[in-house]
């Protein structure tokens, strides 16, 4: 049985994917189930994909943006070369059925499949899901959503299943020792801040105006992103005394293993609110302080953020109301509410899907095997 993936190029689009592959290698062994994976060019994912044993294909894409911009003329043009493209490939796959993870590199994959009648399941991992997801959602059969049916926009709901975001279980499984991995220095609550895959430009700038201040009274681990390290080590040195360094520790990107060794060290985490590392830090049972994109899509990512603190499992900064004396405040206060830490984290774990990816693998399996 021939399965193809298709999604919209970040790793937001590609982990969930990894998970879902991971779970139906897991549960079904003798299904002779063969992988594929049609997107947009990316290094970065056809390394990842491939460590995984899935066969890679890749296929021109477009994105139309909401605003002007002469890329917009160009990408016009992909959009059918795109479809062309994936029409090819999957008429030589011929795959039993496409799953999309939404994004704008999905659209040639699953308009193709629906031009060739082949089976289509979707999933959508925000409340408010973008233009691709809107379109592609009328050729799904099922669409899986992160966040409950209640919440989830525009979708008929005669067509969603809410299970939650597929993850990566090696990330649920914490070291025994995580605090050796980074050689914390210990003797402080530890903050883990995440900008996402590529860093978060705006997080880094606040996190260092704050961080003198901040790192007299907490132990930092802070994802930059590749291309922001040297950059912040170098405005560190310049800025941080030589007695509080050793509370600081910067990594380019947390892969799998040091990820999951972070998120065991950390007591709380700092975070954009997109919905795989939401319902990462829901899986751990973390409590979290949340800083929406507000230029993301459909404002998707403030909406997913109030989501989650609906109940209490997270506390939400929008970034017009983020200051650095604020900012530490809020969390001076935290830490001064063990209580309130607990029950942001009991919250947190009442959130959590953390089976979403065996669950789909199940769907998909008995939806191959009727």
């Amino acid at each position: 049985m021939k399965i193809l993936f298709t999604g919209g190029g970040t790793a937001g689009h590609i982990f969930p994917i990894i998970a879902i592959i991971r779970e139906m290698k897991r549960n079904y062994p003798e299904s002779g189930f063969e992988f594929f994976y049609l997107g947009p060019k990316d290094k970065f994912i056809k390394k990842i994909l491939s460590q995984e044993g899935i066969e890679v294909k890749t296929v021109l894409a477009g994105k139309l943006r909401r605003y002007f911009s002469f890329q917009n003329i160009i990408d016009v043009f992909k959009i059918p070369l795109g479809i062309f493209q994936a029409f090819y490939h999957i008429f030589v796959i011929s795959p039993d059925l496409i799953f999309s993870k939404g994004g704008y590199g999905s659209f040639p994959t699953v308009f193709s499949g629906w031009l060739l009648r082949t089976p289509i399941f979707l999933h959508e991992s925000d409340v408010s899901p973008g233009l691709t997801n809107k379109i592609t959602s009328r050729f799904a059969l099922e669409i899986f959503t992160a966040f409950p049916v209640e919440k989830t926009e525009y979708f008929p709901a005669q067509k969603m299943i809410a299970v939650g975001s597929p993850i990566r279980q090696k990330i649920l499984t914490s070291p025994v020792q995580p605090e050796m991995d980074f050689k914390l220095a210990g003797g402080k609550p530890v903050i883990l801040i995440l900008g996402g895959s590529q860093g978060a430009q705006r997080i880094n700038d606040f996190i260092l105006l704050a961080l003198p201040d901040l790192l007299e009274n907490f132990e930092v681990i802070h994802q930059t992103g590749q291309a922001n390290l040297e950059q912040v080590k170098k405005e560190v040195r310049a800025v941080i005394k030589d007695d509080l360094i050793k509370y600081y520790h910067p990594e380019p990107f947390l892969d799998e293993e040091k990820l999951s060794c972070a998120y065991g060290a950390a007591d709380l985490i700092i975070s954009r609110s997109g919905a795989g590392t939401i319902f990462e830090i829901a899986a751990l049972a973390k409590p979290s302080v949340l800083i929406p994109l507000p230029e993301s899509a459909q404002n998707h990512q403030v909406k997913n953020g109030y989501a989650f603190a609906e109940d209490g499992a997270a506390l939400v900064i929008e970034e017009a109301n983020l200051g650095p004396n604020f900012f530490l405040e809020r969390l001076k206060y935290l830490f001064s509410q063990p209580e309130t830490l607990k029950e942001m984290s009991q919250k947190a774990k009442e959130f959590s899907r953390p089976q979403a990816a065996e669950i789909i693998a199940g769907y998909i399996f008995g939806y191959l095997t009727q």
